[in-house]
């Protein structure tokens, strides 16, 4: 009879301690902890922890920042992962039931570059369109009257000599910038011209 009573202590003891190592992954509104889910204990993570580490790294998304955050509790850890990998591995799915996803702030405005012409063209059909060269944007078209400029495509980006004044740097610097391009702009119109003369023959 003894025996009876030592394995139902046995048992009643090893139930309850089955249902408070279970009842200790939920909470008190019954959802699973977030250690529970994640499989590790996870750090205290600010969003100013978060946005930290954004600012200096925009193109990886605040949830990848987040969640190693919640492993590591660093800013410096995770920003010493992403300089050496390049990357921050993306949060589990299991994540997002404790941590919804952020929206991602809009992307600042980008200025206009031949890659994003044809957005622009369609964002901006209603406007009119201005056509806009390296001559125009320069100030070039007097000095682009199809004249030579008389100087060897090696002489035009040349070295400069160091002026004693910021002014006379920025005016030699402007300077040159004017002759490459009109070097580059001669150099297409004689390419042109030869082109036309090959399919003329």
């Amino acid at each position: 009879m003894g025996e009876v009573v030592n394995v139902l202590v046995a048992v009643a003891v090893i139930v309850l301690v089955v249902r408070w190592a279970t009842s200790g992954s939920k909470d008190s509104s019954g959802a699973p902890s977030p250690s529970a889910v994640l499989g590790f204990r996870p750090k205290n993570v600010t969003p100013e922890m978060v946005e930290t580490v954004h600012s200096m790294f925009p193109d990886i998304p605040s949830d990848n920042i987040r969640y190693d955050l919640l492993r590591t509790g660093n800013v410096q850890v995770t920003t010493n992962k992403i300089l050496e990998r390049g990357f921050l591995p993306a949060p589990p799915p299991a994540y997002y039931t404790i941590y919804p996803r952020t929206a991602e702030p809009p992307a600042p405005r980008q200025p206009a570059t031949p890659g994003n012409n044809a957005a622009n063209a369609e964002a901006g059909s209603s406007k009119p369109k201005k056509t806009e060269n390296l001559l125009t944007r320069y100030h070039l078209e007097g000095l682009a009257s199809g004249t030579s400029i008389g100087a060897a495509p090696e002489e035009v980006g040349a070295k400069s000599v160091w002026e004693d004044s910021p002014e006379k740097r920025e005016a030699n610097l402007r300077e040159r910038k004017a002759r490459m391009i009109l070097a580059a702009r001669e150099r297409l119109l004689a390419q042109q011209a030869k082109e036309k003369e090959a399919a003329k023959a």
